[in-house]
């Protein structure tokens, strides 16, 4: 082991926003914890941490593995730490990051693992306790997604998760997966559902224009990303639990208590991947933590309503096989298995089918919006081509608009699924997706993973790498997806992940693409959209989803 002098004291203090506070904050901090929560040498060597920090130690540092000291903040549910860090700058350790530098990168995350991944197709990032590989390759991403599909679970990330998800199936392995999945396919490829899904889209939408037109009327700025988060999960609880949220009216008080409390634990959650102490924060009950306690709590009370409520129903009405909403028929086959599909596994059930219909559809139609604002030729072409599909008046109404987008008609629009799919590639719903590996294995690329090793394929950084699109990949073009007579060609799923590939493939994927094509096309046939601030860059939020940083700011007009 190297002696006392070959390491070096670096302050590790992060708030529950994860910024760095103020001197006099952290002196405040431990002359509370010194005097009663911490031990008196926790707090010499967090003071001398942050002297040493400030002064001597850049951030560029190579990977750490050490031990660490902590103490707790009670009063804020903040954490205190140092780290021993050797000086590993003698080491070069090819494909090799550490975990602090995610954190200090923490709100351009994605940008930043596309900058380590155009040095390093595969690398490995080091942590503390253990380490996790990610990757770009597209062979790899097929082999731990379907060659050796057994071997690649969720793993430590079903912990991570559970709080919020449950035994949902974004959440589980094995039999529970396997049991949501058969259900879920059966539900999926029904003639009802499809019918009934149509539907909805199409009387959603024409609410959405109702709401963009009044907004126009009066030339007032909008948030484009909140009204299609808001009419998407209209639409997932009218399709998935056969009940009117009523979340883009705002009229439905629990419904906007729900919806906030399900934003913020999503949010909560995923920072739990770069706080190695959100286990101690949630014994103690503290910080975001608390925060999640409480979340779920209002998220439960909402659902497990919810359950009651369509149980009645339907004992009531004495509803039979052809009920439209998935809800109904998951109830259905609760009465068959009722020990295993209790109101808590509905829960889950209902709780994952929410994130997959509400945050990928509108979280791509909000970047797909700003695209095409950054785009305008494109969305010339895209205008075009659903004038061309729908040959629709001038002066159709938008109810009648939204009736003629059939499937035949949709279907036609390979433009706009092109431009979509573009969006898709540079803006996945998940920029990162994860697995851990059961037993040790070799990656196709040569590289060694270990039992219990965390891999992680990013999809947003593939949609950037040259290896895989060419040297225009940084660029918007959905022409990329269209072959010579301007028909869409897909991709490889090993490619272009945003469905993600093999078993685990989105079973919504055609779902989510009708879904985005009706709104888009029925808002751009009869509206231009303007940014407020034509100088602002958008910029994303660092959570599961790839959700816009403070919303898209619009105003709309009629489109002449």
């Amino acid at each position: 082991m190297p002696n006392a002098h070959h390491y070096l004291f670096v302050l590790y203090f992060i708030d529950a926003k994860f910024r760095y506070p103020s001197e006099k904050y952290i002196r405040k901090t431990l002359k509370r914890n010194i005097s009663g929560q911490a031990s008196v040498h926790h707090g010499i060597a967090l003071a001398f941490g942050r002297s040493y920090l400030t002064s001597h130690i850049p951030f560029r540092l190579n990977p750490f593995c050490a031990t660490s000291a902590w103490s707790i903040d009670f009063g804020s549910g903040n954490i205190c730490s140092f780290i021993l860090i050797p000086p590993c700058s003698r080491i070069k350790i090819q494909g090799q990051t550490p975990s602090l530098h995610q954190l200090l990168h923490f709100n351009t995350l994605s940008d930043y693992q596309t900058s380590l991944a155009k040095k390093h197709r595969t690398y490995r990032l080091i942590m503390p306790l253990h380490s996790e590989i990610y990757t770009t390759d597209p062979a790899n991403v097929e082999y731990i997604l379907k060659t050796n599909f057994p071997n690649y679970g969720r793993g430590a990330h079903i912990e991570i998760m559970r709080d919020l998800f449950g035994d949902g199936i974004f959440a589980v392995d094995g039999e529970k997966w396997r049991h949501q999945r058969k259900l879920a396919s059966y539900e999926f490829s029904t003639r009802v559902l499809r019918e009934y899904s149509s539907a909805v889209f199409r009387d959603n939408a024409t609410k959405l224009v109702a709401k963009v037109s009044t907004a126009a009327v009066a030339n007032r700025a909008m948030d484009l990303q909140d009204l299609f988060m808001k009419s998407a999960l209209d639409s997932i609880f009218k399709v998935g639990f056969g009940v009117e949220l009523n979340a883009l009216s705002g009229s439905d008080e629990f419904a906007n208590r729900f919806t906030k409390a399900f934003d913020d634990s999503n949010f909560i959650v995923f920072r739990r991947y770069v706080d190695m102490f959100w286990k101690v924060k949630r014994f103690f009950n503290i910080g975001l933590e608390a925060a999640l306690k409480r979340n779920v709590k209002i998220i439960d009370d909402f659902i497990f309503d919810l359950i009651r409520c369509k149980r009645e129903q339907m004992e009531n009405e004495k509803l039979v096989r052809e009920k439209e909403d998935i809800l109904s028929r998951f109830l259905m086959e609760s009465k068959r298995d009722p020990e295993n599909m209790n109101d808590r596994y509905l829960r889950d059930i209902i709780l994952n089918f929410m994130i997959a219909g509400k945050d990928t559809s509108a979280g791509t139609l909000t970047w797909f919006f700003y695209m095409l604002h950054k785009h305008p030729l494109v969305q010339d072409k895209v205008v075009h081509e659903i004038r061309d599909a729908t040959q629709a008046k001038d002066n159709i109404c938008a109810e009648e608009l939204s009736r003629l987008m059939t499937d035949d008609v949709l279907d036609r629009m390979h433009y706009l699924h092109a431009a979509i799919t573009e969006t898709l590639r540079l803006y996945p719903a998940v920029p990162t997706d994860g697995k851990m590996s059961v037993e040790d294995d070799v990656l196709p690329d040569g590289v060694e993973v270990k039992k219990g090793e965390g891999i992680n394929y990013m999809a947003y950084a593939m949609g950037r790498m040259t290896y895989i699109w060419g040297e225009d990949a940084v660029e918007y073009r959905p022409e990329r997806w269209l072959d010579e007579d301007g028909i869409f060609r897909p991709e490889s799923p090993f490619k272009f992940t945003a469905f993600q590939a093999g078993p685990r493939i989105c079973l919504g994927k055609e779902f989510a693409y009708r879904q985005m094509k009706i709104m888009a096309a029925v808002l751009l046939y009869l509206f231009k959209f303007r940014l407020v601030d034509e100088t602002k860059e958008a910029t994303y939020r660092t959570m599961f989803t790839l959700h816009m940083a403070d919303g898209l700011h619009v105003y709309a007009f009629p489109r002449t």
